[in-house]
Formats: C-alpha cells, sequence, structure tokens
C-alpha cells in the first residue's frame, strides 16, 4: 500500500468491511507510513516533558535527544520542585489512589480543597473536579444539553465538546466570526429551550485566542449561555495567568468556565467551574464523574500548588512571552504562514499533507521533535506542522528550530527560494 495516496479518514468507516477487516486494512496503511518514516506519533520518551528529551527513536531503536516542540506544558509545572513535593507528601498521606468514586466513597478532603481553588482561581462560586479534561467537557455538556436544547459551536472547538453534543442539537458558526455567530444565534432564538455558547478560551490548532467578551454580550442578549473550554488558555493568558475571561476581564460573566489540567498546569484531570447549583446538578448528573473512581490524591494537591506557583511566580509567565514573541516575529520574517496565532501554539500552515510528512521526518532526523496535523483533522488546504513552547526553551534551542525550518521551508517551496543557503540540519 502506498500511505501517501491515503488518511486516516479513509479507514474510519469502510463498506462492506466488519471491524477486524477494516482495521488489518488499517494496519498496512500504519506498516508502510512507518517504513517511510512518517511516522512521528506515540513516539517513546525516556524523559518526561522539559525542552529537550530523551526518546527511543522509533526507526532506530537508538536513544537520543531532541528539542520538544510538542508539549502543552507550557511553564514545566510538571518539573517544579514545589509541585513535586505537594503530591509526594499527599501520596504518603492517602496512599496511591482514591479508592472509590466521587459521589460514593471516593471524594477526599484533598478534593474539596482543589473544587474551591479552583472556584477561587476561576472567580467562579463553584467547581467540581474530572480525571480527565476529556470527561469533564464531555460529561458537563451531556448533563446538561437535551434534545430540546441546542449547542452553538464555534466550528474549531475541541472534540470533546463536540462528542458532548451527540444528545442535544448542534449549530456551528465561523471560526471566532461574530457575525455568523448572531445570524446563528436568530435562527435558533425561539426554536429551543436552552442555547448554550461554547468556545475554546485559546484554540489548540491555531493558538489564536477566542473573541470571549464579544461572544458573551452577543449570546447574552439572545438569552444565550456562554461555555468556554479555557485548556491552553490557563496559565498562559490574563494578567494572573487565570485565562480568557481575566484576559477580557469578564470575570463572573462567563455562565460556565471549563477545561483540563494538563497543560499549562502540568498534571492532569478535568474542571467544570460555574454557579453552585449548576455543579451540583452536575455531581448527580454527569456521568463521566459519576462512574469514574475519584482523582488520585497526589494529582490533587500537586493541582493545588500548581495554581499558587502560577500566581506567586509571574516569572514563568513572562519568560514564556518572551518566546512567544520572538518566535512568532521569526517565524513571519522568514515568510511562513502561521495564521492567527497569538499564544504558545504556532501552527506552520503548509496545506499538503505528503510535504508535512516529509518536513516532520527531516526534522526529526535533525532532532527537533515536532507533530504533523494532517486531513481529516484539518482540512487538506490547512495541513500543518503544530509547535508549542515552554517558558525554559532557550535561543539557541528555537534559533536552532528556526535554522532547520528555513532550510526545510525553501527546499519544499514553503518559503520564498531566494538567498537559499544550505543549513547543516543532521
Amino acid at each position: 500500500m502506498d500511505s501517501t495516496k491515503y488518511s486516516l479518514a479513509d479507514f474510519y468507516d469502510i463498506e462492506g468491511l466488519d471491524m477486524i477487516e477494516r482495521a488489518k486494512h488499517f494496519y498496512e496503511y500504519h506498516q508502510d507510513i512507518h517504513k517511510r518514516h512518517h511516522n512521528q506519533y506515540r513516539r517513546i520518551s525516556l524523559s518526561g516533558s522539559a525542552p529537550v528529551i530523551k526518546v527511543l527513536d522509533p526507526y532506530t531503536e537508538i536513544e537520543r535527544e531532541m528539542i520538544y516542540m510538542a508539549s502543552n506544558d507550557y511553564l514545566n509545572l510538571t518539573r517544579h520542585p514545589r509541585i513535586i513535593e505537594a503530591g509526594r507528601q499527599a501520596l504518603e498521606k492517602y496512599g496511591a489512589g482514591a479508592g472509590s468514586v466521587p459521589l460514593l466513597g471516593g471524594t477526599l478532603d484533598i478534593h474539596v480543597q482543589l473544587e474551591k481553588r479552583v472556584a477561587a482561581f476561576k472567580g467562579c462560586e463553584s467547581a467540581i473536579i474530572y480525571t480527565n479534561g476529556f470527561g469533564s467537557n464531555c460529561g458537563s455538556i451531556a448533563a446538561l444539553l437535551r434534545e430540546n436544547d441546542v449547542a452553538i459551536l464555534d466550528l474549531l472547538v475541541h472534540a470533546s465538546i463536540i462528542d458532548g453534543c451527540r444528545g442535544t442539537h448542534v449549530e456551528y458558526f465561523r471560526h471566532n466570526n461574530m457575525n455568523s455567530l448572531e445570524k446563528t444565534l436568530q435562527k435558533c432564538k425561539d426554536k429551543y429551550r436552552t442555547k448554550l455558547v461554547i468556545v475554546d478560551g485559546v484554540y489548540s490548532m491555531d493558538g489564536d485566542i477566542s473573541k470571549l467578551d464579544e461572544i458573551v454580550n452577543i449570546a447574552h442578549s439572545y438569552g444565550a449561555y456562554v461555555m468556554v473550554d479555557e485548556a491552553h488558555a490557563t496559565g498562559v493568558i490574563g494578567k494572573n495567568g487565570r485565562g480568557t475571561p481575566e484576559h477580557f476581564n469578564i470575570e463572573g460573566k462567563v455562565d460556565i468556565v471549563a477545561g483540563t489540567f494538563s497543560k499549562a498546569l502540568g498534571v492532569v484531570g478535568g474542571f467544570v467551574a460555574a454557579k453552585k447549583e449548576i455543579i451540583e446538578y452536575l455531581h448527580y448528573y454527569s456521568r463521566s464523574y459519576m462512574f469514574s473512581t475519584a482523582q488520585t490524591p497526589q494529582t490533587a494537591a500537586s493541582l493545588i500548588e500548581a495554581m499558587n506557583v502560577i500566581e506567586d511566580e509571574p516569572i514563568l509567565r513572562e519568560k514564556l512571552w518572551d518566546n512567544i514573541y520572538y518566535f512568532k516575529k521569526n517565524l513571519i520574517d522568514l515568510g511562513f504562514n502561521i495564521g492567527n496565532s497569538e499564544t504558545a501554539i504556532f501552527p506552520v500552515i503548509i496545506g499538503n499533507d505528503v510535504k508535512v510528512r516529509e518536513i516532520c521526518r527531516e526534522m526529526h532526523e535533525a532532532g527537533i521533535y515536532v507533530n504533523p496535523v494532517q486531513y481529516p483533522a484539518v482540512s487538506r488546504k490547512l495541513s500543518r506542522i503544530r509547535m508549542s513552547l515552554m517558558y525554559n526553551h532557550t535561543r539557541q534551542h528555537l534559533d536552532r528550530v528556526l535554522n532547520v525550518l528555513e532550510y526545510l521551508g525553501k527546499k519544499y517551496e514553503i518559503i520564498n527560494q531566494s538567498g537559499n543557503e544550505e543549513v547543516e540540519i543532521a
């Protein structure tokens, strides 16, 4: 099989083939991708999250160091000694797990402390915590919206939001387009019981910021509620790193603030913060909360300390933004298309899946760990390389990445060829 002629979409459902036959066809496709060194997924880290990591090379099976440009650990809090120590102490006090689902016997006092800390951090009355971010979005939306309701989604919202809307009506508006949002709200005005506009604070594939202040004003004028997923915003934007509502000075005006703990907070889990009545309702009707064992105590303790660190050490966020400004300016100066990126996420938009695979192969060989994003994750004309920054990437790290990108951009005719100079990438 020639894998360059196919995408993941081709194996999602093949007419006439049962699940085993379909999996066999996909396996053949996957084997060809690996043979071509185009498989940059599930590379095995031997050292955890850091600006430079040790990776078991999937093609040579040799350990090697790589500049890590694929982490959501923007403040590198996975490595912060205060956060590690808080988790260690909780592990020794409570043991390795909670022992039960939270609604029955698994709620520990450390969980309640985390819920209160999240609510305060997000400027909301109350909060509920989940074992993962996907479950927090999927479970809360499914609990709140039924067949007589409607979710009004930005076209680029996260998959967990889309999955959470399977039991309700869904309407979409064009990405960050306020005219499109208003037209959609007008269309839905008298048709549904509950109207909930759902957006990301920072969009994970494009790195741009939702126009949340405008969205809240428009939605509320039509009697709709607003939910924002703060996954990539928490710790990164806002004066104190509290996210998109703080960034726009509208804390307390967003009806539901959700997110994950697994990005800048450096741990794992999810949350929803809102009025106390909403949170109490979710305790009893959110299936991903009710039927999942409660968060581990060391996770909860580390998360409380992570929020403390974000507030106590603004220098981490300041250094991250220094890197963002530097990297963005240089990518633009080199002639790369990075869309509307505004934060620590940088898409290099190429629009050709085969070029994306080849460039990622060469970057891997050059010791730079980046992610290919291809159809159907994005449209074919927007296929890209996705990179993200950490506060402790050095200028030497970033310059190395920029030099390799410049060489490959010219080689694959993505940027201007003039002045093409040989750059050592191996």
